[in-house]
């Protein structure tokens, strides 16, 4: 009897499929690709050779009589689902990037022809529109509504097997990826494999709650880790690509990193939160509002910041120019502080060298430091610091993996403007105290905690 009971817990998803399938769709796309021979450069033609000639031969090799490369059509298949009963359907991006021709066949079997209305490569969707009417469509969920342990469904096409039916729960939300990390992903254990992607995520209620986009695979097929664009920024995404065609979000204009147990202790913190603030862009949103380096970002307009993967979803998803509160931690104390968002137009990097002489011995630290002189200040956007020459083993700074070439900018809340002040913050440290550092390196900024001996 204990097995009887356990199924008539598990949920019946027949319904659900019957009700939602219709409006699922298939996508292949053809695309123009060189076949592996090299193109004559542009305004270039076959010369003439005399007859015979073994140069003659080698060009017939790589190309066709007429001098034109060889093409073939290289083909791919994914997923899509129906928005709209006149014909808007949402994929992936990446189903449909530099296709030459895309085809949604429907569940009927008709096969009609897609007209990107708008890319958006940063989160990875795709708006269609095919030309029909009075067509099946998917209902829309809230994915913020969603709990870890929830039973999901996902319907589409992998490795071309159309309205295949899978099921498992969610594993996660908020989840950060190295490729992306302005999209909140909903991880579940779902089997996802390819040919799935752009495919809906349905709730136990018919609605979709996400667009499956990508798994994690040492295998090529599903391991059980995969990730799905939560609907409700696909919904906002997907209007503004109806409105303009392109995508605006929101920017800070600031480089942070994740708060651990050290670094935490470090400013003073009883637990790890927030979001570390490593370095403030000159004239951005962030600098005008007063943020500094140092800054322990822990609200953004009334949303609690837990880690630093937590922010860059908030700040994307806010329209630029709005006014928002900020908190902070600055020196343990809350601090709010009033931001206008800007606009995101790019990925903002910044750069840092560093150059200098051997200076001092080390110090109790453990390490040897060397002037950074005005030429590598002025290349490099550094007001003022000072280069690791040397790192000793053993030391707090080894501990506290330093390398040879980082820039110290800040120590224990202090500017280091120079070897002398260098010298004078590390002679003043408490002993026994978890101080935290600013470094630059290999052109990011970041902080690390140091044990004073």
């Amino acid at each position: 009897w204990g097995q009887a009971t356990r199924a008539s817990h598990l949920p019946e998803f027949t319904d659900l499929v019957k009700a939602t399938s219709a409006a699922v769709v298939t996508i292949s796309t053809t695309q123009k690709v060189h076949a592996g021979l090299p193109e004559l450069p542009e305004g270039m033609e076959m010369p003439e050779f005399p007859e015979g000639s073994p140069f003659g031969e080698l060009f017939k090799y790589f190309f066709n009589q007429e001098g034109e490369p060889e093409y073939r059509d290289a083909q791919s298949l994914g997923s899509g689902f129906i928005i709209s009963d006149d014909g808007y359907v949402l994929t992936n991006y990446h189903v449909v990037k530099d296709a030459d021709e895309i085809i949604v066949r429907l569940s009927d079997r008709r096969e009609l022809r897609g007209e990107v209305i708008g890319l958006d490569q940063r989160s990875d969707i795709a708006l269609l529109k095919i030309d029909a009417m009075d067509l099946p469509v998917v209902e829309i969920g809230e994915s913020a509504s969603l709990q870890v342990g929830e039973w999901v469904l996902a319907i589409g096409s992998p490795f071309g097997f159309d309205h295949s039916a899978t099921a498992g729960i969610v594993s996660a939300k908020g989840r950060s990826l190295p490729s992306e990390n302005y999209v909140p992903f909903i991880q579940t254990d779902v089997a996802i494999n390819p040919g799935n992607s752009g495919g809906p995520l349905f709730n136990l209620d018919g609605e979709v709650v996400g667009i499956n986009s990508q798994i994690y695979t040492r295998s090529g097929g599903s391991i059980g880790l995969s990730f799905s664009i939560p609907v409700a920024l696909v919904l906002d995404v997907t209007e503004q690509l109806k409105a303009s065609g392109k995508v605006s979000r929101g920017r800070l204009g600031v480089g942070i990193q994740d708060v651990d147990k050290d670094l935490a202790k470090s400013f003073g913190l009883e637990t790890p939160v927030g979001a570390l603030v490593s370095h403030v862009e000159d004239g951005g949103p962030a600098a005008k509002a007063g943020l500094r380096v140092g800054d322990i970002i822990v609200e953004f307009d009334g949303k609690g910041v837990e880690s630093s993967a937590d922010l860059p979803h908030l700040v994307g998803l806010t329209k630029p120019g709005r006014k928002v509160n900020v908190g902070v931690i600055r020196d343990g104390r809350r601090k709010d502080l009033k931001v206008t968002v800007g606009e995101l137009d790019g990925d903002q990097g910044t750069q840092v060298a560093s150059a200098g002489s051997p200076a001092a011995p080390a110090n109790r630290l453990g390490l040897v430091v060397a002037p950074l002189d005005d030429a590598v200040k002025s290349r490099w956007q550094i007001d003022a610091g000072v280069v690791l020459e040397a790192v000793q083993p053993g030391s707090p700074a080894a501990a506290a993996k330093l390398q040879e070439g980082d820039v110290l900018t800040l120590l224990a809340g202090k500017a280091v403007g120079s070897v002398a002040e260098f010298n004078r913050i590390v002679a003043a440290l408490p002993a026994g105290k978890m101080v935290p550092a600013r470094i630059v390196r290999g052109g990011r900024a970041g902080f690390v905690a140091i044990q004073v001996p």
